[in-house]
């Protein structure tokens, strides 16, 4: 069985629509498109290899919007993220079937059952990059098995979120963590069961 790990980029609200820049998704007239960009600025050299690990190449899925923005880059910039041009492209799209893009080892996927037998197949792990619905999609059929969340110290109070409708309750166990000195907080954490509940004594 394959793990399914969710890998964002958000605010402290909880937002993780277009951190890399302007242009990525300014859909319902969002207006802070790239406001990563000023934290990985000022990065330190933890944080650089934090991000090494984090973009280790490995099988994606992604949302069609998501797709669209990655085929269009990274095809051109695979310097910059070592091996993105070899692995599987898992893409979740009710209108895509065909790959228009040049962008090889593309498979088009149309329901969560694609996603599910895909999980129980063998092979490496396979990361969730952006893909805001996707992402709901798979908390709410309880399909993520890790969270890799790096949070930045800003508050956008509009734009895409990743924790929707759709999420169930469920636990986690951080198992990683750091904090850069411009307070973007890098988090790793695993699936661990249910919710459990109690009371807290005085």
């Amino acid at each position: 069985m394959r793990k399914i790990i969710v890998q964002e980029f958000i605010t402290l609200d909880g937002v993780m629509q277009a951190p890399g820049g302007p242009d990525e998704d300014a859909s319902s007239g969002f207006k802070y498109g790239g406001w990563t960009a000023p934290y990985f600025a000022e990065a330190d050299g933890a944080a650089d290899e934090f991000m090494q690990k984090w973009m280790q190449s490995t099988d994606i899925l992604l949302g069609r919007k998501t797709f669209d923005i990655f085929a269009a880059y990274w095809p051109e910039h695979a310097d910059m993220w070592p091996g993105i041009n070899d692995v599987t492209k898992y893409v979740m799209s009710n209108t895509l079937n065909e790959n228009k893009t040049g962008w090889k080892n593309v498979v088009f996927f149309k329901n969560i059952d694609d996603i599910k037998k895909l999980k129980d197949s063998e092979g490496s792990d396979i990361k969730v990059h952006g893909s805001g619905n996707l992402a709901q999609t798979l908390f709410k059929h309880d399909l993520v098995d890790e969270l890799c969340l790096m949070t930045f110290p800003i508050t956008l109070g509009t734009g895409k979120r990743l924790f929707g409708e759709g999420t169930i309750p469920a636990a986690f166990t951080m198992t990683d963590s750091l904090i850069t000195p411009n307070g973007v907080i890098f988090a790793n954490y695993k699936r661990a069961g249910e919710v459990t509940t109690g009371t807290v004594s005085a």
